[in-house]
């Protein structure tokens, strides 16, 4: 789209007129003779084929005009506008914390083919689609077992961040589950943070047994810091030993940082309760657009320079022209026979 930065400059368009009609003219006292007979001089000149002269004198202004078109064109500033560029604002932080740990490979999911999958893989399933639907969010994953491990940075690459989930396996961090470390982890990679919504989802098939700080007391530290936690607890809640599903301290983690907790004990739960996530944490983007701008009052510019270029080439070319043919002055004289005005060349 073709506009001006500052269409105003053309109401300077009259200026010029302006000056001519209210300043006063510049006074000149050439030499000259009153004669009685200055009106069939007039008329005997133009006959004598210089009415070139007269039109010249009568279309010299044009080239001033336009020039003085040209000059405020540019000042005027035009620009060619393109279309707009939109760029998305995240105003969410997401952080997926899941659990690597030993029992994660049980098969007592089936997914949508009807085969036995490990938890581990229908996580993978589930939070893959999951992640398609959290376009415009930053997302990072962490995943634990002995310890917690950054898997993939905060990141507007939901594409990235679903190969890197697919890449996990059982094990991968240990057999045991540092649960409240994870959460420790995940507080800190708020800390560069500046959105307006952190959450945390944290899924887990066991309870903690290898954490050096309790889950609870790291919810309460993100807490502190507006981190909202839901947890999500998947599998059997009848195991018991080192596997057993501590439902409630899942629940009081969520409680503890604002969230919910969820419990899915086959495939199709652990759908609805992301589905059901995503209603809690809608996702909010904010858009930017800019709209890029090329100058152009350069070509004006440039134009005005090259005819006034041609004006004085065009000026010096006759002047040359006019010295070599050596051009005489019409002389003007009476006839004494009949009294009449005639040129002599």
């Amino acid at each position: 789209m073709f506009a001006f930065t500052y269409p105003w400059i053309f109401f300077l368009l009259p200026l010029p007129w302006l000056a001519y009609k209210l300043l006063p003219a510049h006074e000149k006292r050439p030499i000259s003779v009153r004669v009685p007979f200055g009106a069939r001089l007039k008329e005997v000149l133009a006959s004598g084929g210089y009415t070139h002269e007269l039109a010249r004198h009568s279309t010299r202004w044009l080239v001033p005009v336009l020039l003085w078109l040209l000059v405020l064109t540019a000042l005027a500033k035009p620009q060619w506008i393109e279309p707009p560029i939109v760029k998305e604002l995240p105003t969410r932080d997401l952080l997926l914390l899941v659990d690597l740990s030993a029992s994660m490979q049980q098969k007592d999911f089936v997914n949508d083919a009807g085969k036995s999958v490990s938890r581990l893989g229908a996580v993978k399933e589930v939070l893959g689609s999951f992640l398609e639907r959290r376009k415009g969010d930053r997302v990072g994953l962490v995943v634990f077992g002995d310890a917690p491990y950054l898997q993939a940075p905060f990141s507007t690459d939901l594409t990235l961040s679903r190969e890197l989930l697919d890449e996990c396996g059982v094990g991968m961090a240990g057999p045991k589950t540092a649960f409240g470390d994870a959460i420790g982890l995940g507080v800190n990679l708020f800390d560069n943070s500046d959105v307006p919504a952190k959450t945390i989802i944290a899924l887990t098939d066991g309870n903690d047994t290898k954490s050096q700080v309790r889950p609870v007391e790291a919810a309460r530290v993100a807490s502190q810091r507006n981190i909202r936690i839901h947890t999500v607890a998947i599998g059997d809640p009848t195991t018991v030993g080192e596997d057993k599903l501590d439902t409630q301290e899942l629940k009081d983690v969520a409680s503890t940082a604002d969230g919910s907790f969820f419990f899915a004990s086959d495939r199709k739960q652990l759908e609805g309760i992301y589905g059901e996530l995503d209603k809690i944490e809608t996702r909010k983007v904010n858009s930017v657009s800019h709209r890029p701008r090329r100058d152009l009052y350069y070509f004006f510019v440039a134009a005005a320079l090259l005819i006034s270029l041609l004006k004085k080439c065009f000026v010096m070319l006759r002047r040359k022209r006019g010295e070599v043919r050596n051009t005489k002055k019409p002389e003007v004289r009476v006839n004494p026979v009949n009294g009449q005005l005639e040129v002599v060349s």
